[in-house]
């Protein structure tokens, strides 16, 4: 009788654990910002607090903040087996306080060795492969150009602003 009945009970008890597995391991839902937009896919990803999207600092409506447009776009190749099957192409702008232009333009050279070095490693993380623009990718990438602009400017480098990008495939 036992035996006729494992059959019917394994399959329940698999189920079971499947469901309870789902439930456990399902991730947070995305918490809404005050801009009404959605913290984006990170919030809900297993990536670490310091690569989450900060709080947005209240404006200030009598002193908006500036934003310094890199000069030239950034070109970054995509290689699949030593040999470059894409072309990303970005436009950059930093965020910075009233007045604070001048001061990227003067260490525009280091800013945009930096932002190349966390470009070319994004591309060799995959980054700008099969749907680039997903959201968690493209907060993982301005995180990391936050941190490169901030090593250079500090705490003048408010945000980074991708502005363009696109992907050209050969």
């Amino acid at each position: 009788m036992i035996a006729r009945l494992i059959p019917l009970i394994l399959p329940l008890i698999g189920l079971g654990a499947g469901v309870g597995a789902g439930f456990a391991l399902r991730p947070d839902a995305p918490v809404a910002s005050e801009a009404g937009q959605a913290t984006e896919a990170a919030a809900a990803t297993d990536a670490p607090a310091d690569l989450k999207p900060a709080d947005p600092e209240p404006a200030d409506p009598e002193n908006p903040p500036e934003y310094a447009k890199m000069n030239n776009q950034f070109v970054v190749p995509v290689l699949e087996g030593g040999r470059v099957v894409s072309m990303v192409i970005l436009s950059i702008s930093i965020e910075i306080p009233p007045g604070g232009a001048e001061g990227v333009y003067a260490r525009e050279p280091k800013l945009r060795d930096s932002f190349l070095q966390v470009l070319f490693d994004h591309a060799n993380a995959g980054g700008f492969r099969g749907s680039f623009t997903d959201g968690s990718n493209m907060v993982l990438l301005r995180r990391a150009l936050l941190e490169s602009a901030r090593g250079v400017l500090g705490e003048a480098a408010r945000d980074v602003l991708i502005t363009d990008i696109v992907r050209q495939d050969n």
